[in-house]
């Protein structure tokens, strides 16, 4: 009797489904400019999505080649001329207008921020180092740093805490992040608030012991600790 009641069923349902394409195929038959429009504008989306690609994948390649020389002279501390470009070649800040999509444009802005931190001139350093994102391990660590650092200038020190905060919690390390942490004890000493630059300090005695940051941050911590 149950096989009896399955069979019946996927009969209806056969039966369903056939209706229902039935139907699907004379409502194609009488609306074909729809189906045209729809399947024109999936083939449109594609087409953008492959051309975007091809086109960002061009702009970088180009971005790279014309970006060769404003490395050269940030590298040779010709500052202006990474910046600015010679008349020849372009500079930092024509790369980032001209191939704003590229990733050498993004790496472009962390040298421009470098620079313009060297230069005193901190809020075009922040503005541009904000700018750059890499998920690479020490740089992007570096440049939250740095950003805290064009703050600690200008003595916005909550600011500066802040991006000293990030730069020592992003991927950390033995190498680098003992140094932020360094920096951040020293923002809060700045904003006297004590106890965070304690626990700046204690993380470094806990966590990185073997760091050149060490004996300071224990000579640092233990003066806080007494003229608290």
């Amino acid at each position: 009797m149950a096989k009896k009641e399955e069979n019946k069923n996927v009969l209806e349902n056969a039966e369903v489904i056939e209706e229902k394409l039935e139907g699907f195929e004379h409502w194609v038959a009488q609306n074909p400019k729809i189906i045209i429009g729809i399947v024109g504008a999936l083939l449109l989306v594609a087409g953008g999505y492959f051309g975007f690609n091809y086109y960002k994948g061009n702009q970088n390649e180009q971005a790279q080649k014309e970006m060769f020389q404003a490395v050269r002279y940030f590298e040779s501390d010709s500052l202006n001329l990474a910046l600015n470009g010679d008349g020849n070649n372009l500079g930092l800040l024509q790369i980032i207008e001209d191939y704003s999509m590229s990733e050498a444009a993004n790496l472009a802005n962390y040298y421009a921020g470098f620079i313009y931190l060297k230069q005193g001139k901190f809020p075009s350093a922040v503005f541009h180092l904000k700018e750059f994102k890499s998920t690479d391990l020490l740089v992007q660590a570096r440049a939250y740093s740095l950003i805290g650092d064009a703050y600690m200038e200008q003595k916005d020190y909550e600011n500066a805490a802040s991006y000293y905060d990030k730069a020592s919690n992003y991927k950390p390390n033995k190498e680098f992040t003992p140094t932020y942490l360094m920096k951040a004890a020293l923002a809060y000493e700045k904003l006297d608030k004590k106890e965070k630059a304690i626990q700046a300090y204690q993380t470094i005695i806990d966590k990185f012991w073997e760091s050149a940051e060490v004996q300071n941050a224990k000579k640092l911590k233990a003066r806080l600790e007494v003229n608290s």
